[in-house]
């Protein structure tokens, strides 16, 4: 039976539950997600047990905190466990290859991968992502350039990009 490290933890965007798996990050999702953190746990895992006490929860819990903080790199060192398919993890993959604060359209993240006429296929990936700030899918925008597709909200989106890009004063969760 698998044995997955569960916790949460308390970001700028909203508290986050987490799965570790070995070590590895396989889920990270904020408290209001939808599908839910246990569906998704259970989805993925369907025969497993639970523990709360480990220091990889820890170790990602820094490594989110550093990111908040400004350490933008940081994320690129947590190992991860991302199971879908081979199409998806092509996509996820590419995601992490593009740097913080940069955007790139599910069009040329297609055409990257291999298959230029799935664009629409890239953002069910994006989706599907089931660690979202560590695959970094805020990256991913609409051939137009706008913000399209963010399972977290668009709000969230923006925010993330503007952090990145060192703008988090001009861009405040939550603001009108």
């Amino acid at each position: 039976m698998i044995t997955l490290e569960v916790s949460s933890h308390r970001t700028p965007l909203g508290r986050v539950q987490m799965a570790l798996r070995e070590g590895r990050l396989c889920t990270l999702t904020l408290d209001e997600s939808f599908p839910p953190f246990a569906w998704q746990l259970e989805r993925r895992f369907p025969a497993c047990s639970t523990r709360t006490r480990g220091d990889a929860a820890a170790r990602v819990k820094r490594v989110l905190d550093a990111y908040f903080a400004g350490n933008l790199a940081g994320l690129d060192s947590l190992a991860i466990d991302l199971g879908g398919s081979d199409f998806q993890r092509a996509v996820w993959k590419a995601l992490r290859a593009v740097p913080a604060g940069e955007t790139v359209s599910y069009g040329t993240l297609a055409r990257a991968i291999g298959k230029p006429h799935a664009a629409r296929a890239v953002g069910a990936a994006c989706g599907a992502n089931p660690i979202w700030l560590v695959v970094p899918c805020h990256r991913a925008i609409g051939s137009d350039g706008h913000l399209v597709g963010y399972a977290a909200g668009l709000e969230r989106k923006g925010w993330l990009l503007a952090h990145e890009r060192g703008l988090r004063g001009e861009h405040r969760l939550g603001a009108a």
